[in-house]
């Protein structure tokens, strides 16, 4: 293969993964948005915290984790183009839908409707990634990928914000929503479906989709993958407290520093945009490197950025002011970030071509139920239970005891580390790749 169609093809990957990367982008923008607009809403509704919990976390969690596995199995049979598409467009209209809403239950429902579009877009993502670039590559690619996180939710908190501010809160959720139409037409028009297994020396069969394996065979085959589970732990751990965070986080700056919307959007938002994007980029960059030499720094890597999260965070909690808390915050917001590329790398290395959707799924539905279904609730739940105690202090408090979560977390990663070396990998390490061509004006 010659110089110029190797860099071709390297490309043309980058495309694709920019491509999936806006519409990442947008699934945070909707996932997040309802973080900033929470004290508007508490008010207009009359909720309280635990039903803020409920509706910020479970409502969504309920669907996107028991509609992911389905929706996965699909896509290790069709095109995952498609289905991103399709999804895209739901939950767009159910985040538009929100702005309608008149009690708590009907905004229960929409946000459940979010998630039920948001669970066809990560797992089918990750698979077409891992099938755009090679395993020396991947943890870097899935870096990029999600940047969506830090991007999507800061860009969330900061129009979020400033709409609610300029308008109200049911305008930002229409508006908001409605322009994630375009992006799904996009991702339809432009984005080609790449081989399956292109990179891999799995079997021939995984580059066929009908032979794809059932659900009940992968979750056969990931029973006797120990690292695949800590991992998964690992990562839901992490993402109870991170998700927490990122709902809780603009309360926090506005009780206990009284700020306003205006500025908790601006505070919160740069801690979001500039920790997240360090610190995921940093964590495939280390992460491709040192996995070279030793494949467990895809767990190792996360371990150590959330060790020394803990600290941080813990103090930026208890800063005396809001600049000192806002620095802290993003330092803590970078390390905490790290484990995004690595542990989504080391998920697509374990398993072969035609098993990545659904193995990508499963690890979703553990990261959602116990990441956005139990941390964003469960720091509510201690919110207002410690209210009497620590009364303007309280979510202080709850969110400094939810950093158990991280040593959780910690514990995973290195457990997994041990294993991730003894682990085979699906890779291709003679045959040559053929570039992709992703962007292309023709109907799948």
């Amino acid at each position: 293969m010659t110089e110029s169609a190797v860099a071709s093809g390297s490309r043309s990957a980058t495309a694709g993964v920019a491509v999936l990367l806006l519409a990442y982008v947008f699934n945070f923008v909707d996932r997040q948005i309802i973080s900033v607009l929470a004290m508007p809403i508490k008010t207009d509704l009359g909720l309280d915290d635990q039903q803020l919990g409920l509706m910020g976390g479970v409502a969504f969690a309920i669907f996107y984790t028991t509609t992911a596995i389905p929706i996965a199995w699909l896509a290790d049979r069709k095109s995952r183009v498609n289905i991103i598409a399709v999804s895209i467009t739901l939950w767009s209209l159910f985040t538009a839908a929100c702005g309608t809403v008149q009690s708590f239950w009907q905004l229960f429902f929409a946000r459940m409707g979010v998630g039920v579009g948001e669970a066809g877009g990560v797992a089918p993502s990750y698979a077409l990634i891992a099938d755009l670039f090679p395993r020396e590559r991947r943890a870097s690619a899935m870096a990029l990928f999600s940047l969506g996180v830090p991007v999507g939710s800061a860009l969330g908190v900061f129009f979020g914000g400033w709409i609610a501010g300029n308008l109200d809160w049911r305008a930002a959720f229409v508006i908001v929503g409605l322009a994630g139409l375009p992006v799904a037409l996009l991702v339809k028009c432009t984005l080609k479906e790449p081989s399956r297994g292109r990179f891999d020396d799995s079997p021939a069969t995984a580059l066929d989709p009908a032979a794809s394996p059932s659900v009940s065979e992968v979750t056969l085959r990931l029973r006797k993958t120990p690292a695949f589970w800590l991992l998964s732990l690992g990562a839901a751990c992490a993402s109870a407290l991170s998700y927490g965070l990122m709902f809780w986080m603009p309360s926090f700056f506005a009780r206990t520093y009284g700020l306003g919307i205006g500025s908790v959007s601006l505070y919160y938002g740069t801690v979001l945009l500039i920790g997240g994007v360090l610190g995921i980029l940093a964590g495939g960059w280390i992460g491709d490197r040192l996995a070279k030499a030793h494949t467990g720094s895809f767990a190792l890597v996360p371990a150590i950025g959330l060790a020394l999260a803990i600290p941080t965070i813990a103090a930026a909690l208890f800063a005396k002011a809001p600049m000192l808390s806002w620095l802290l915050f993003t330092f803590g917001q970078m390390l905490a970030s790290a484990w995004f590329g690595p542990v989504t790398a080391g998920i697509q290395q374990i398993v072969p071509a035609n098993m990545r959707a659904i193995a990508s799924s499963v690890y979703l539905f553990i990261l959602n139920l116990i990441g956005m279904g139990v941390g964003i609730y469960v720091l509510g739940f201690m919110s207002d239970w410690m209210t009497q105690e620590y009364e303007t202090a309280a979510l202080q408090f709850s969110i400094l005891y939810g950093l158990a979560f991280y040593v959780l977390s910690v514990v995973a990663f290195l457990m997994a580390a041990r294993l991730l070396s003894r682990e085979k990998t699906y890779r291709c390490a003679k045959a040559e790749p053929q570039p992709v061509v992703p962007f292309d004006s023709q109907t799948h």
